[in-house]
């Protein structure tokens, strides 16, 4: 049994009904009948009372969804930056100090616990999932917007390219820097913005940062020189990793395991629909009068837009943090300074900033399979992404001689793809339900694997088409438009499943994982557009398609390899969970606990 098996025996353990103590209610029926002086009538009224209050908080503690709540708050906690200096002071050297003016020290304070709030049962209006309806979908809507605003502008500058090298007097391949540093930003910007959300909660990372990124959009559409357009468009990309980075954690917060996979979906393809939307609307404004600095004047209306609205319109869904804003109410109304949210209890400490955010995700992706070679796989597929911005052009504009703006509506043929994709998913939602039911509500990861599997086929056809299809204008423009059907469809099925079986291996460390696998693919997309046009202009259209095709061909087994031995490499792993549940579950909570955990807490 691993470190990590312990860990959710000894979480299991403590969130049981067992381990709760008596309420205070319980203990004030002994009391008051043993000492009460009055009439049978008032000891038998205060009795009654007591008794239901008792009987209430037992049925509050032994409720699923607190249990879950309560394992899910414990193991957030656990996993914050600073938290493993909770409950000790940091090691110094210095003198202990004095209290002053000769002051003693004061006696040690009352159990720390009694003083932390918490949520008022599993209906609280507090906590995000009890939102209604009407407002969860406004709030995902908005995050949405924010979302695609953020991988709108990651590719819209791909359409200025040629223009901006051109009016600085630089080759075509420095030109795509503009691109490729807004995406090496994706890579860097969740390092810092992760855990900050882990801090101070969800809305303060998406205001910084969207206004963050609207300034430097500012820079790059003003930039008088080619550096400064360059450092604003990584700048830009660090800031707008945020969304990338917070927004599917904040769905987690708001939907339950029944919707949560749908509204994840739909984040999803905001992320992959976005760079493929900017090409023809970046087109026909830099063919226009208003030039290619309006490309990036209008993401910056966008990106304040959204900055508005998240400032105005977005409330905190983050638990511990909407405990924080609760216990500073009771300390205002009440005087009473000890109240206080267990999130406030931890001190920030770069040394484990650095572990958990750097070091581990590296560990993981050096030294787990799984996450090495899906990550590699992802990889490529997210770098391709990014390579059809310049391989598109030159089959569409190249080849059949259209105009920017009208050779970027080819992208649609993706979008529909995407689409379909995301249908798909959707569709098989209820049979996944079904065995999860089955099992007891315990989640096998390789379940998420044949939608991979049938994405990875369909991807390796899509390529094998666009490059057969496109090499020659004889060939009508429609049919490798119509190779984004299986290419759309391919990369939303291998990504989306992908991490979704990286977050059920790997659970409380799955944000280590996705980080290892987002600084991987975001390295890629950054890099695969600097060489895309020497390698199709090289190679020529058709055998460049084939040699893609085929590197896609032979990455397919990696999904069905781990459908067959993924847990076998599971049990061998230093940070995969695979103790089985049978000798836990005498309780019934114990399996909503997991499956609760699954969702929320890797999320």
């Amino acid at each position: 049994m691993n470190e990590v098996d312990r860990a959710i025996e000894r979480d299991e353990r403590d969130s049981s009904p067992a381990a709760h103590h008596p309420s205070h209610e319980i203990e004030r029926i002994a009391t008051s009948s043993s000492t009460s002086t009055s009439s049978s009538e008032a000891s038998m009224e205060r009795r009654q009372t007591a008794i239901s209050r008792a009987s209430t908080q037992g049925d509050l503690e032994r409720h699923p969804t607190v249990l879950s709540r309560i394992h899910t708050a414990r193991s957030q906690h656990a996993g914050t930056i600073g938290r493993s200096h909770t409950g000790k002071s940091r090691d110094s050297r210095r003198a202990f100090p004095e209290m002053g003016l000769g002051k003693p020290l004061p006696p040690p304070l009352p159990e720390r616990d009694e003083y932390v709030v918490e949520f008022n049962g599993p209906d609280d209006p507090l906590h995000a999932q009890n939102w209604p309806m009407r407002k969860k979908v406004l709030t995902a809507i908005m995050l949405g917007y924010t979302t695609l605003v953020s991988a709108f502008t990651s590719s819209i500058f791909s359409t200025a390219t040629t223009t901006v090298a051109a009016q600085f007097n630089v080759s075509s391949e420095v030109g795509l820097l503009g691109l490729s540093f807004y995406v090496l930003g994706f890579a860097l910007g969740p390092v810092f913005w992760a855990p900050l959300s882990e801090l101070k909660g969800r809305r303060l990372p998406l205001v910084i940062s969207m206004f963050g990124f609207s300034i430097f959009q500012i820079g790059v559409a003003a930039g008088k020189d080619l550096q400064t357009i360059l450092l604003c468009r990584f700048w830009g990309g660090i800031f707008g990793a945020a969304p990338l980075a917070v927004v599917a954690a904040v769905f987690s917060d708001m939907f339950d395991n029944k919707t949560r996979g749908l509204a994840i979906t739909v984040f999803s393809m905001t992320v992959f629909t976005g760079p493929l939307l900017a090409p023809f609307i970046g087109g026909f404004i830099v063919n226009s009068y208003l030039g290619w600095r309006w490309t990036e004047w209008l993401v910056s209306i966008m990106g304040f837009v959204a900055f508005f609205l998240d400032l105005f319109f977005l409330e905190e869904t983050y638990p511990p943090v909407i405990l924080i804003s609760k216990a500073k109410e009771l300390r205002r109304r009440t005087k009473n300074w000890g109240i206080h949210a267990k999130q406030e209890e931890i001190e920030i400490d770069f040394r484990e900033l650095i572990t958990k955010n750097f070091s581990r995700p590296m560990r993981l992706l050096v030294t787990e399979p799984i996450v090495l070679l899906l990550s590699i796989y992802m990889a490529f597929i997210y770098g391709l992404l990014y390579l059809f911005l310049t391989a598109y052009p030159l089959v569409f504009q190249g080849i059949h001689g259209m105009k920017p703006g009208v050779s970027g509506l080819p992208y649609f043929g993706m979008i529909i793809g995407m689409l379909i994709a995301g249908l798909y998913i959707v569709l098989t939602q209820p049979s996944y339900n079904r065995k999860l039911a089955a099992n007891n509500g315990v989640p096998i990861p390789e379940w998420r694997l044949p939608p991979v599997i049938a994405g990875g086929v369909s991807f390796a056809g899509g390529l094998f088409w666009f490059g057969w299809s496109g090499y020659k204008a004889d060939i009508h423009w429609i049919v490798p438009t119509l190779s984004g059907l299986l290419t759309g469809f391919g990369l939303l099925s291998i990504f989306l499943q992908s991490l979704n079986y990286l977050v059920d291996a790997y659970l409380m460390f799955a944000a280590s994982a996705i980080a290892a696998n987002t600084f991987l693919r975001s390295l890629a997309g950054a890099g695969f557009p600097l060489f895309s046009t020497y390698m199709f202009n090289g190679m020529g259209i058709n055998w460049a398609g084939t040699l893609l095709g085929c590197v896609a061909v032979v990455l397919v087994p990696i999904p069905v390899f781990f459908y067959i031995y993924g847990e076998r490499i599971r049990r061998r792993s230093a940070f995969a969970p695979t103790k089985p549940l049978e000798s836990a579950s005498e309780d019934d909570s114990v399996n909503v606990i997991r499956q609760e955990k699954t969702g929320e807490d890797a999320v």
